[in-house]
């Protein structure tokens, strides 16, 4: 599935991913490719990337390496899941 994090200064990563987990505001939960369509608030914490994930350098800085995935922190955020498509707006 496609995944991009979005933040009001730049775009923190676009690419495909296997699979997403982030910290919703109801709790936190993971998206997997040809996950039902979802909108969701999110709280401050952590979205987790996994995959093989290539991350250019310009944003590498941004996440830190976690096992098999990269997490990038955030303060809170928005999160939507249509189409196989993932886009999160984060602060």
């Amino acid at each position: 599935m496609y995944l991009e994090i979005i933040t009001p200064e730049l775009t923190v990563f676009k690419g495909e991913v296997d699979s997403v987990y982030v910290p919703g505001t109801n709790g936190d939960f993971e998206i997997l490719n040809n996950h039902a369509s979802v909108v969701s608030t999110l709280k401050k914490g952590f979205v987790k990337i996994f995959g093989d994930i290539n991350l250019n350098d310009t944003n590498k800085s941004l996440f830190e390496k976690n096992g098999k995935g990269y997490c990038y922190a955030i303060k809170s955020g928005a999160i939507e899941m249509n189409a196989n498509k993932v886009i999160v707006l984060a602060d």
